[in-house]
């Protein structure tokens, strides 16, 4: 699999200076992430990719939307591979508000409200990597697969903590 971590969001910018959550629920890419999406979406374009998954926080759509127009490929959607519910930008749009800014996403594994609404232990964080991880694998096409997804999910599938609009490779 191809896992990359979501450009710079509005929240990442504010907690990065302040280490404060600042309020900013399912936020935006900064122009900053729109420039790492951009760049991702150029260092992919020689990969095999055929498949993208992207988590339904708006982060993970905006930065896969131009990795899927430079390959002509449609986004799957899922919140398996959503961040650990911890800060308030954790809380997500409904699904028929991300449904009808994407259109062309498939949101049919993506309940109306899809993230939890308490804070999200570890272990549960380990078990939804686990079984994203087994599910990956029993595909079979996890080396054409690229993964938008968010810090802690990524760390803990892979143990590597990725900046920004990072990706890395990971075998099923």
């Amino acid at each position: 699999m191809i896992l990359m971590r979501h450009g710079q969001s509005e929240f990442n910018l504010h907690f990065t200076a302040t280490r404060r959550d600042p309020g900013i629920a399912d936020p935006r890419l900064t122009p900053e992430g729109h420039a790492q999406a951009e760049r991702a979406a150029a260092e992919l374009a020689g990969q095999d990719i055929r498949r993208i998954v992207a988590s339904p926080y708006t982060r993970a759509l905006q930065t896969a939307a131009p990795i899927a127009a430079a390959l002509g490929l449609p986004v799957q959607v899922s919140p398996a591979i959503r961040e650990r519910y911890h800060f308030t930008c954790d809380i997500g749009s409904p699904r028929s508000a991300l449904a009808q800014a994407w259109p062309a996403h498939d949101f049919s594994a993506v309940e109306e409200l899809w993230w939890p609404n308490a804070t999200e232990d570890e272990a549960s964080v380990i078990e939804r990597a686990a079984a994203f991880r087994a599910a990956m694998a029993q595909a079979g096409d996890g080396a054409h697969t690229l993964i938008v997804s968010h810090w802690a999910f990524l760390l803990t599938l892979t143990g590597t903590s990725l900046q920004n609009g990072e990706w890395t490779t990971l075998s099923v």
